[in-house]
């Protein structure tokens, strides 16, 4: 399965925890929502998973976080706030980065609408 296809069911399972919960709940309920409709998929789901990072010749232990990193593929940065800004985006890429990830999803579960809290982010464009 390829980042698209992941990313497919996770705008899929987004969208319907979105219509069923409303906007309005804390990030981490919706976490924890969206792993077990990921897990119910069959797709494995790492949660609040510490990174670690090389720079230069330092290496530094659990560097970040990212909410959740799905079948090791897509990194979900989840958000539950009035609407996203460019600081959220360029967050996302820089975990991109430095995961050497292709593809991660910006998640807004606080907009009115989902379709206008999710936002696609690759690595290597802003």
């Amino acid at each position: 399965m390829n980042e698209n296809n992941i990313a497919e069911i996770i705008v899929d399972c987004a969208y319907h925890i979105h219509v069923k919960t409303g906007p309005g709940l804390f990030e981490s309920v919706y976490e924890l929502i969206l792993a077990e409709h990921l897990r119910s998929r069959g797709l494995s789901v790492k949660r609040q998973y510490p990174i670690s990072i090389n720079f230069e010749d330092l290496k530094f232990e659990k560097a970040f976080i990212a909410d959740m990193i799905v079948e090791n593929k897509v990194i979900i940065e989840l958000k539950s706030k009035e609407s996203l800004n460019a600081t959220d985006k360029k967050q996302l890429l820089t975990y991109l980065k430095l995961t050497d990830l292709k593809l991660g999803l910006l998640i807004n579960f606080g907009e009115y609408r989902i379709k206008d809290g999710i936002k696609r982010v690759i690595n290597g464009t802003i």
